[in-house]
């Protein structure tokens, strides 16, 4: 008995330090390609902007909007879908939306974008009471531009309530924002290009530094630092510090050398005591120099503030806290996934294009005592079946639900096995072949709790089992009984 009793809790103790260290794997995003990472912390929530490189152009940057993600865990994201389109700018061309940064100032959020207008580029800026959105544009023209430097926005607000906004390429500018965060304060300046503050030159260029464009400025200590791509064509990501927000700046090192991708996109945040790294690269299936998407990794510091090499690693960063699937939750809620893609209406974002075979993956999901079953907003163009699985794709299976064939989205519930503890959660779509399904929204209910709508026939085998555990415990106490 006392083997046992060890064996069990060894068995307990090893489950319990792999749930606690669980990866995401990159890219963070699957259900479509996200250039140009921003990433922004607000109200204990991390949030993550990015382009979105169109599937279905093979030439020249083709980005017709940007997108929101947010997460608390930094495995499982929420995609909140398009928050605006180029075109939204309505002095703008479409298929425009380069690279963006959000920044809150008194309740108000602020979207930094770069768009093509008059023949050139040029910077826009939008606002919102939500860090989701919806923008609208704040000036109806370009904040400064146009012309070909105006690319790459990146915002900071200083100590003492100044605002900076930095862009360029092939050079590094910078102005002063008023307080009101769509007008500039003063003219735009441009940075000292040289050698001790932006590093070596790649060789055989004519550039003055190793600065290529993609600014990213923040304050850490107080000391100021500009991340960069760097280096021409492909593109590293280097570094440079300063004691001022304008300069001048000093040469640090090289943070990542050149990947998959020709362009790469830094941005460096801090978010519940631990410091992430995002950066783009080629990572999905049909990937490539013009369908990029988010990358993340963890570093420290080291102790006299200088930032570590850091290498292009799939493995991703590790969750920080289990996921709670109580309460509804976004179907294009995931950790990982396979074969499926957000879709945005003008009523709903949700999870479409899913094939028989596709998945979702929810990574450390803290089912506690358990879930008693569970409902989701789903409908096929044919018919289908959502397999519940935990642990991996085929895993144990701790429920099912039949999906409607139909037009509109139904509620369908299910009974649900044991499932207590911490677990990855799969869903795993089966579907004919000419089917296809649309997921909306999920959720779990604890313990015995049904939700509405649930079928009394869903509730005949849990009772059934429920009779014939209590008559096998009364046969099996007779017996010894009987012994005795």
């Amino acid at each position: 008995m006392t083997k046992r009793i060890l064996s069990f809790a060894l068995a307990w103790a090893l489950a319990l330090c792999l749930c606690l260290s669980v990866h995401a794997e990159n890219p963070a995003v699957q259900t479509a390609f996200t250039p140009d990472p921003a990433p922004m912390v607000y109200d204990g929530v991390m949030y993550l902007y990015t382009g979105e490189d169109s599937t279905t152009d093979n030439g020249f940057y083709n980005m017709p909007n940007w997108h929101c993600y947010s997460t608390t865990d930094m495995v499982n994201w929420l995609d909140h879908g398009v928050i605006m389109y180029s075109e939204d700018f309505k002095w703008a061309e479409p298929a425009s939306a380069w690279a963006c940064q959000c920044i809150e100032r008194g309740g108000k959020f602020y979207l930094y974008v770069t768009v093509t207008t008059d023949g050139g580029r040029a910077i826009g800026v939008a606002v919102s009471d939500s860090p989701t959105g919806p923008f609208k544009d704040a000036l109806g023209k370009p904040l400064c531009g146009p012309d070909w430097l105006y690319i790459d926005p990146t915002v900071m607000i200083d100590d003492d309530g100044q605002a900076y906004l930095y862009f360029g390429n092939p050079n590094a500018y910078y102005c002063k924002l008023n307080e009101d965060m769509i007008s500039l304060d003063g003219d735009v300046k441009m940075q000292e290009m040289t050698f001790d503050a932006f590093g070596p030159k790649p060789l055989g260029s004519d550039a003055p530094s190793s600065y290529t464009e993609g600014p990213w400025i923040y304050k850490r200590n107080g000391l100021y630092y500009l991340v960069y791509a760097s280096n021409g064509v492909p593109e590293g990501i280097s570094y440079s510090t300063s004691g001022s927000p304008t300069g001048s700046w000093k040469f640090r090192d090289i943070i990542m050398e050149p990947g998959d991708s020709t362009t790469i996109h830094p941005g460096i945040i801090d978010y519940k005591g631990r410091s992430y790294f995002f950066y783009h690269g080629v990572l999905l299936p049909n990937g490539g120099w013009n369908k990029r998407s988010t990358a993340i990794a963890e570093f420290e510091y080291n102790d006299d503030g200088t930032i570590p090499k850091i290498s292009h690693d799939p493995a991703g960063v590790e969750q920080i806290e289990n996921f709670d699937p109580f309460g509804r939750h976004e179907a294009e809620t995931m950790s990982d996934s396979r074969g499926v893609w957000s879709v945005t209406s003008k009523k709903r974002i949700y999870i479409g294009e899913i094939s028989d075979g596709d998945y979702i993956k929810l990574s450390g999901v803290n089912f506690a005592d358990g879930a008693g079953s569970f409902s989701a907003e789903v409908f096929s163009t044919g018919c289908g079946k959502i397999e519940l699985r935990l642990d991996g794709e085929n895993g144990r299976k701790i429920g099912e639900i039949d999906v409607p064939e139909g037009g509109n989205f139904d509620k369908v519930s299910c009974a649900l096995k044991e499932n207590s503890g911490v677990h990855d959660l799969w869903f795993v779509f089966r579907a004919p072949k000419d089917s296809e399904i649309r997921f909306d929204s999920w959720e779990f209910y604890a313990g015995d709790a049904l939700p509405s709508g649930f079928p009394v026939w869903g509730i005949v085998p849990i009772a059934a089992a429920v009779v014939i555990a209590v008559l096998a415990a009364v046969i099996a106490a007779n017996k010894r009984a009987h012994k005795s």
